[in-house]
Formats: structure tokens, C-alpha cells, sequence
């Protein structure tokens, strides 16, 4: 977002390139009902609410933003995620084109800009949060994101081999008790730990 009449981004100090505004687009802004007025911002095209600000992007529009600033990320350092405001009030809101309620999402999932996603029609933006999104991606953001998921991952996958390695274990040792067992108490306690078994297998 730049003052009218501005000449450079207060942000970034990159060159203003936002075009005029052109003809409404035929759909309304999500939170305050007026009609979104087509602007053109670079070489994309977006839909902006003149009275809130906020911005809808296509799915296609806002995915090309995202690769183009990312291939400028490792010039520009580490990304520092934006805290969520948790005493913020805000409600799920009609997507403009399909009016179904869109999905609320933390961006990359640890950027702290929550953004509303209509997956078949696009995303809308409140007043600062598209710009928030582009400086998370300029800083590295995404490889962050993709670096903590496959921790994530990884941990996964080693929690449920130890859980499988627990488990074969248990049957091991529940043959040798049931095979080996040669008086009825010896018996009892080998149905015992089979039933212990069963118990873990329907827990994994």
C-alpha cells in the first residue's frame, strides 16, 4: 500500500507501478459489500476495495506472486514471522465470487498472516497482509516452511518406527511366554500379554 501520488514503495523503495483504476469488476468486497474496482499493480492485475483496502486475487495471480518474490529470497536474509494477534476479532467471510465461506489459514504455516482461501476462485487480503505475505517470501520464508515440514516429517516417520519396533517386540515375547508356557498359571499370563498386544496394535 503507497500514499496517493507517491513515487517510490515506503517499504521496499522499489519504483510505484500501480496503474489506473479501471471498471468494477462485477464482484463485491467480502467484509464491506461495495464493489471491487479492477487495478492494475506491476504487470498483475488485482481487484481492491476502495473503502477497506482489502485485495482478491485469482489462485493463478497470487501463485506467480509467490514464485517470482521467492526467487528473490536468498538475497535478502532470514524471514521473522509475523506474531498472530489473538485478541483480533474476525469472522469467516463469503468468497466473492462463489459466495461459499472461505477457509482461514495461516500463510506457509508459520508466517502469522492469516489469509482467507477460496481454493477453486482465490485468496482475499485484508489492508497490509499481501505485502506482509511478500516480504515473508523475500526473506526466506518458504524455505523455512519447507525445511520445518520435513522435520516434521521426519519425526513422524520415526515415531512410528519405534511404535512398529514396540510392537514386533511385544510379539516376540509373547511367543516365547505362550510357546514356553507349561503350567496354567504360565498360561494365563501368555493370554495376558496377548490380549496386551492387541490392546498396542489397535492403539497403533
Amino acid at each position: 500500500m503507497m500514499f496517493a501520488g507517491s513515487k517510490h514503495c515506503p517499504h521496499c523503495g522499489a519504483a510505484a507501478s500501480r496503474g489506473p483504476e479501471e471498471d468494477t469488476t462485477g464482484v463485491s468486497c467480502p467484509d464491506c459489500e461495495v464493489p471491487l474496482v479492477r487495478v492494475k499493480l506491476g504487470e498483475t492485475m488485482l481487484n481492491e476495495c476502495t473503502r477497506c483496502f482489502g485485495i482478491w486475487l485469482d489462485t493463478a495471480s497470487f501463485n506467480r506472486i509467490c514464485v517470482e518474490r521467492e526467487e528473490q529470497a536468498a538475497v535478502l536474509g532470514k524471514a521473522v514471522p509475523q506474531e498472530i494477534d489473538v485478541n483480533k476479532a474476525w469472522r469467516y467471510l463469503p468468497c466473492p465470487r462463489c459466495r461459499q465461506l472461505m477457509h482461514r489459514v495461516n500463510f506457509a504455516g508459520q508466517s502469522g498472516v492469516i489469509i482467507d482461501i477460496c481454493k477453486d476462485d482465490g485468496v482475499w487480503f485484508e489492508r497490509e497482509e499481501l505485502r506482509k505475505i511478500v516480504e515473508f517470501i523475500r526473506a526466506g520464508g518458504m524455505t523455512q516452511a519447507r525445511e520445518t515440514q520435513l522435520e516434521r516429517l521426519e519425526h513422524e516417520r520415526r515415531r512410528l518406527e519405534n511404535e512398529r519396533n514396540e510392537a514386533a517386540d511385544a510379539v516376540s515375547r509373547a511367543d516365547s511366554q505362550i510357546w514356553g508356557a507349561s503350567s496354567h498359571d504360565g498360561a494365563l499370563d501368555a493370554i495376558r500379554i496377548t490380549f496386551d498386544i492387541g490392546r498396542l496394535f489397535k492403539r497403533w
